[in-house]
């Protein structure tokens, strides 16, 4: 059971060092850090994601900005309190890291996947210029009676086939990590800009039950 919950969110990804680390939270005497990479697009934009790191694997008081980190594990969310709301925060959970000094074959790779249920009805919808999108999300399951949930992009063909998914149904899919920024209003005059994560969904697979 606890090797499929391992194997059912995969990710490998690797860029840029954008900025320090930053302490995050302790478990049990453990502590953990955030740190920002920036991970280049085929189409040479570019995202910046969170990286999840412990203290055990990587010495954090250095600053490695400028340096390609790479890093192999699971992409988490947890619900973060502000005010009276709870707001999804996502980044990648960081098994393996290394600071690769030659370039592999592949370039930066932002590969994910994802064995989970989808936990609301998917948003289907067309934009000005008629692309097709639908929004999905998924919880994806961990240890000990964890849930992570992870919210998905799906465009064209895999839009029209996510608009049928019911909640519950049991997808897999394969994709990229991408960040988006967006304006969240917070007074009647008053915007902020924030980021969002998502999983940019390249493939994706239903799942019959077995009965």
């Amino acid at each position: 059971m606890l090797d499929k919950v391992f194997t059912n969110n995969q990710v490998t990804i690797a860029g840029e060092v954008v900025s320090e680390f930053e302490f995050s939270h302790e478990v049990y005497g453990e502590h953990f850090f955030v740190v920002n990479i920036s991970v280049c697009r085929l189409s040479n934009s570019y995202d910046v994601i969170p990286v999840m790191v412990s203290e055990r694997l990587v010495d954090v008081k250095n600053d490695y900005r400028g340096l390609i980190l790479q890093a192999s594990g699971q992409f988490r969310s947890y619900n973060r309190h502000e005010g009276n709301k709870n707001r999804l925060v996502l980044s990648v959970f960081a098994r393996e890291v290394s600071f690769p000094e030659e370039e592999t074959e592949e370039h930066n790779p932002n590969h994910i996947f994802l064995d989970g249920y989808v936990c609301k009805h998917p948003v289907y919808r067309k934009t000005p210029l008629g692309r097709e999108i639908a929004d999905v999300l998924l919880a994806v399951n961990r240890p000990y009676g964890k849930s992570d949930y992870i919210p998905c992009i799906c465009w064209g063909r895999n839009a029209r086939y996510a608009d049928q998914f019911e909640v519950g149904t049991h997808i897999q899919m394969w994709g990229r990590i991408q960040s988006r920024e967006y304006q969240k209003k917070i007074g009647e005059d008053e915007y902020e800009k924030r980021i969002a994560y998502e999983v940019s969904v390249s493939k994706m697979e239903c799942i019959e039950e077995e009965e």
